[in-house]
């Protein structure tokens, strides 16, 4: 993609969803479109135009978002940790929606360890300070994880549906092999989604605005369409129908087994509302950005005009969506009962053998006194 001196193309800051999917939702504040679909100066541009559609003013996005994006990332850091200790350091095995859950957590890690590079994107104004390789990787990395994120959350739909709805067959398809077969299977899923972002993704100088931008350069407009729908579609449609038709079964399955006055296992039951909750909040913080996506596509298709209210709330849905890898974890602790008492039973022994380690080394400096 090139730049000439008769066609001016502006920094779009608050325009968040053009070229790539979430990840890249920041290098696209500032995308840089191709001469098919770029929105252009003119003169006799109505209110619906550039003018109309882009806030001049961009010194709240440089001085909010990025304090924001590295309070997420220090945050989600910290808690998906603490999760991922829990799981894996505890002696007692992983259930199955645990093994789901536990790489839900390593996905929201990975994601949020790479926003840190995007904060300072933003901070410097939409000038890539880094290597054109961290560009790439960062992209990629957080791209594969969002996309890896929604899948465990399927994985994990699926698993208390078979539960509730089709208990006989439950402990012959409920495996944790086939857990754990599902994870690897998502993983390289991800993977393969994420190789465009690696290939495509790259540093383009602006001479106008003398910035560097890490920018996803799809040269022609049939590309972009092709990308946006292929991601909208395996990324948010297919995986929130499955979850939504997992969920309205699970809901009615609890209501017939109450209404029978029905024994539920306290696991089960304890699971599933766990579970539920985290769809829930899956649902809350993703669903306005994909949707704000779906419109932003006909948007630049030219079906739909532009207009300053997408664009803002195109913003605030995408910071939004970040605040999910935080709200996981904070929901195991308040939500998950069986994950309280593995944190609990992990705090203890990790309290007894410090106490032991102390007492330890306390008689040895009593016996080197003697």
């Amino acid at each position: 993609m090139s730049f000439n001196d008769n066609e001016v193309y502006r920094c779009v800051p608050y325009n968040i969803a053009f070229h790539n999917v979430l990840p890249v939702l920041l290098s696209s504040l500032c995308s840089i479109r191709s001469n098919s679909y770029s929105v252009k100066m003119s003169g006799d541009q109505s209110n619906t135009g550039e003018d109309y559609c882009i806030p001049e003013d961009n010194s709240l996005v440089f001085t909010l978002v990025p304090p924001y994006i590295l309070v997420i990332s220090v945050l989600g850091i910290i808690f998906n940790v603490f999760v991922l200790m829990v799981f894996c350091l505890h002696k007692k095995a992983c259930t199955v929606a645990e093994i789901y859950l536990s790489n839900l957590a390593g996905a929201d890690l990975a994601l949020v360890c790479c926003l840190p590079f995007w904060a300072e994107y933003t901070r410097k104004g939409f000038d890539w300070p880094f290597s054109e390789s961290l560009c790439k990787v960062t992209s990629a990395v957080i791209y594969m994880n969002a996309f890896c994120s929604i899948y465990f959350l399927v994985m994990v739909s699926i698993d208390r549906y078979v539960a509730l709805v089709h208990p006989l067959s439950h402990e012959r398809i409920r495996r944790l092999l086939y857990a754990k077969l599902g994870c690897l299977f998502v993983w390289g899923l991800g993977l393969v989604f994420a190789l465009p972002i690696f290939i495509y993704r790259k540093l383009v100088f602006n001479p106008q605005l003398n910035l560097t931008h890490c920018s996803l350069n799809l040269t022609f407009p049939e590309q972009y369409l092709a990308y946006e729908v292929t991601t909208i579609t395996f990324s948010f449609i297919v995986p929130v129908i499955i979850i939504l038709f997992c969920t309205v079964k699970i809901i009615q399955a609890l209501r017939k087994r109450l209404m029978e006055a029905l024994n539920i296992q306290k696991m089960d039951q304890k699971a599933t509302t766990l579970i539920l909750a985290v769809l829930l909040a899956f649902l809350i913080c993703w669903v306005p950005f994909h949707v704000t996506k779906i419109l932003d596509v006909l948007q630049n298709t030219g079906i739909l005009k532009c207009h300053i209210t997408l664009i803002v709330i195109q913003q605030i849905s995408t910071y939004f969506a970040f605040f999910n890898s935080v709200l996981n974890p904070i929901l195991y602790v308040l939500v998950g009962k069986t994950f309280q008492k593995r944190a609990k039973e992990l705090f203890m022994l990790w309290n007894k053998n410090q106490t032991a380690s102390f007492s330890r080394v306390s008689t040895r400096l009593t016996s080197f006194k003697l």
